[in-house]
C-alpha cells in the first residue's frame, strides 16, 4: 500500500453533534450514528453537506502503545458557524487550526482497517511528521457510501512536523 497524503492546514472548525466514550474492542460507531442522522436536521446552522465522524484520543501515545480496548471519544457530528443554536442532547467540538496528512479512502468502510494500520504504522513513522495531540476525523462527502466498494471518504490524521 503507498497513499501519499495532502498536507493541508485545517482552519479552526467548529462542529455539532453526538459523541460517545468507546474503544476499538466495543465499538459503538453505528449506535451513535443510527442517534444522530434522524435528528440532522435540527442542526439549523451547518455549513455544507458533509459529516464528521470525529475521533479524540487522550494523546498520541494511544497509537504506539496500541490497546483495542482503550477508550476514546467518538463524533457523529456536522460542521456550524457558530454554536448559538445547539439542539438538546447535542454538543459542541472545536478542531483547533493545525496541520494535518489527508489521505483518500475509497472502499467498504468495514475494510479501512488496513489503511489505517498503514497511516500509523508506516506512513507516519517514514514521514518526516509526528501525531499531534488534536482531533483525527473522516470527512464524508456526497461520495460517501457506507458499504459500498465505490465509497470514498477523506482521513484526516493531525501532524506536527518533526
Amino acid at each position: 500500500m503507498d497513499l501519499q497524503p495532502r498536507i493541508e492546514t485545517l482552519p479552526q472548525t467548529r462542529l455539532v453533534g453526538k459523541r460517545t466514550t468507546m474503544s476499538f474492542m466495543a465499538n459503538q460507531t453505528q449506535a451513535l450514528w443510527q442517534s444522530f442522522m434522524p435528528r440532522l436536521k435540527e442542526i439549523k446552522n451547518s455549513v455544507g453537506s458533509e459529516l464528521y465522524s470525529v475521533e479524540v484520543y487522550p494523546s498520541p501515545e494511544f497509537f504506539r502503545n496500541f490497546n483495542p480496548a482503550g477508550e476514546f471519544e467518538k463524533w457523529a457530528a456536522v460542521q456550524v458557524t457558530n454554536f448559538d443554536s445547539v439542539p438538546a442532547e447535542m454538543e459542541t467540538l472545536v478542531i483547533p487550526e493545525g496541520l494535518y496528512a489527508v489521505f483518500t479512502y475509497k472502499g467498504k468502510a468495514s475494510d479501512g482497517v488496513s489503511t489505517y494500520q498503514y497511516i500509523y504504522g508506516t506512513w507516519i513513522p517514514d514521514s518526516a511528521y509526528n501525531l499531534d495531540n488534536r482531533p483525527h476525523f473522516a470527512l464524508m462527502g456526497e461520495k460517501y457510501r457506507n458499504e459500498d466498494p465505490a465509497s470514498e471518504e477523506e482521513l484526516w490524521i493531525p501532524i506536527t512536523h518533526k
